[in-house]
């Protein structure tokens, strides 16, 4: 069929169709690394997390530091705080940033514990909590997550970014690789967390 133009309609919306399926493939495309990342972290604070005694759990190792309870309800925090403002970005029109705006420090920086930072979130006593309890809080906060990354599979989440107060300023895919990145992080905090308690 031809437009008054003497455009063939059929064609074009073919060709429209083909390219929105083809933006939403581009788009699921890098989510697949992303929750593979998520789910390797994840599945590592577990097994990690399993080592330490339910009667410790909510122990501070001598040493100091936080106890294992508090370093999940961290993540916890940082996750749903993540999820809500991903949320919030994309009820609007995405805002502009210039070049230079858009640039932030490498993410693999917040998996190395080179640089020791305090916590911009305050700790909220009410979810230090059992070890069970909390464990499956965690599991459901990541699968909040993933709900969130299935529901917008087919739009583009690097339109939408908001500053991380030492990183710069990231995309929802960027937020999502460091969701992954601090839980890899605070695993290693975990494992020397657990040593601390096993030591006499």
């Amino acid at each position: 069929m031809k437009s008054q133009l003497g455009l063939d309609v059929h064609n074009l919306e073919l060709r429209r169709a083909g390219s929105a399926e083809s933006s939403a493939q581009n788009f699921a495309s890098k989510l697949e690394p992303l929750l593979e990342k998520l789910a390797h972290a994840q599945s590592r604070l577990l097994h990690t997390a399993d080592s330490v005694r339910a009667d410790q759990w909510q122990t501070r190792p001598h040493r100091g530091g936080w106890s294992a309870a508090e370093l999940v309800a961290h993540l916890i925090m940082v996750e749903r705080a993540v999820l809500g403002s991903a949320d919030r970005v994309m009820q609007d029109a995405p805002r502009q940033f210039s070049l230079l705006k858009r640039f932030h420090l490498p993410l693999a920086l917040v998996e190395a514990r080179i640089i020791r930072r305090k916590t911009p979130i305050p700790l909220d006593p009410e979810l230090v909590r059992e070890k069970e309890t909390m464990l499956a809080e965690l599991r459901e906060v990541r699968e909040r997550t993933l709900a969130f990354m299935d529901e917008t599979r087919g739009r583009d989440l690097s339109k939408y970014r908001w500053r991380h107060k030492f990183l710069g300023t990231l995309n929802i895919y960027e937020w999502l690789q460091m969701v992954a990145s601090h839980e890899i992080r605070h695993e290693k905090q975990m494992r020397e967390i657990a040593s601390a308690y096993r030591k006499p």
